[in-house]
């Protein structure tokens, strides 16, 4: 059914399609109805990780809902819990349109939005209004106009202005569509980063945790450095990995690659090397430190995988718009048949 649904949808032009998406989910009857379809309830899918309880270890990653405007639909769709934004200070239209692009053959999506939302006041403001009681994350960034040497205040003003409405919050240094964010994830300025949001958590009445988000374009000696950094500034997890700019053995055509240019690379293609970053930081990072594993999951068999090479719980994007919300259930199910051997 969602074949068909799906074939419809990708008449339109993706971020158009999206809007509607997101306008239909927000009808309480249609998100619930398709949550009696497909969602999976069961108290062994629990997970509580980095102090926080999940029902399933299936989330959304960041992108999908920018604004928090899904989060109740999402919630009735079986997600275990819902990371919004990169949700930055002030609000930014992103990069110019068009900006996000299907690999059809490839199950992927290429895009450069730019980190376009509403701004930190209009989620808050959401965020209040929301009915249930569904695992939230933030995700924050920087505003494009704000120079690296003061993008610790704009993460700051985001983890202030979210915290009593959040569950969690994740630093996003990774997006390759923010033109110099990446440079966050060198050394000296991620371990400031990392440092200055810990220091301001400990002056909070309660202490949220907080990840980092990574790209998989990172060398085995930058990974190195990471693994480091987390330990020693007593971050909470890492989320591995955000997109990635390679365009290494896809099989739609070079030259419609060309045309499409930058941007960041999600789906299928992310697969295999979102896995190897996520088993290299277990192995460095031992058994214990929480691991959100993302890239590629467009299937039971791939939601394994992750789980297998060490994440605690995993994300999903690009793999629900080709799959569909059955592939939430369809993962939940595989876990549970697993936990029964």
């Amino acid at each position: 059914m969602y074949k068909l649904i799906r074939s419809l949808m990708f008449m339109v032009e993706p971020e158009t399609i999206h809007g509607w998406v997101a306008t239909v989910l927000r009808f309480p009857l249609v998100s619930r109805a398709i949550a009696a379809v497909y969602r999976t309830k069961d108290t062994r899918l629990q997970r509580t990780v980095f102090g926080v309880s999940f029902p399933n270890p299936v989330g959304l990653a960041a992108g999908f809902d920018k604004d928090a405007r899904m989060i109740d639909a999402l919630a009735d769709l079986g997600f275990g819990f819902v990371e919004i934004g990169t949700i930055t200070p002030k609000p930014q239209p992103g990069n110019p349109k068009p900006r996000l692009f299907r690999l059809r053959r490839d199950e992927a999506l290429i895009n450069r939005m730019g980190f376009n939302n509403e701004g930190v006041e209009r989620a808050v403001h959401r965020l209040r209004r929301r009915k249930s009681r569904a695992i939230v994350g933030g995700n924050i960034g920087k505003n494009k106009v704000t120079p690296n040497s003061s993008a610790i205040d704009d993460y700051i003003a985001c983890l202030d202005a979210l915290y009593d409405h959040v569950d969690y919050f994740v630093l996003n240094v990774s997006s390759p569509n923010t033109p110099g964010l990446r440079e966050l994830q060198e050394k000296e300025p991620l371990e400031q980063l990392l440092r200055s949001v810990k220091t301001r958590i400990a002056t909070k009445a309660v202490q949220k945790p907080v990840l980092l988000k990574i790209a998989p374009d990172l060398t085995e000696g930058q990974l190195d450095d990471i693994v480091v950094m987390l330990q020693s500034t007593g971050m909470d997890g890492v989320i591995a990995t955000n997109t990635t700019i390679s365009r290494e053995g896809l099989l739609t055509p070079a030259d419609e690659v060309a045309r499409i240019g930058a941007g960041g690379l999600s789906g299928k293609p992310l697969r295999e090397r979102s896995t190897e970053v996520i088993r290299y930081l277990r192995q460095r990072l031992g058994p214990d430190f929480p691991i959100i594993g993302v890239g590629g999951i467009m299937s039971e068999d791939d939601a394994m995988e992750k789980l297998g090479a060490g994440a605690n719980l995993i994300q999903l994007y690009t793999g629900f718009i080709y799959e569909g919300p059955a592939l939430i259930g369809r993962i939940n199910k595989r876990i549970l048949q697993n936990s029964s051997r």
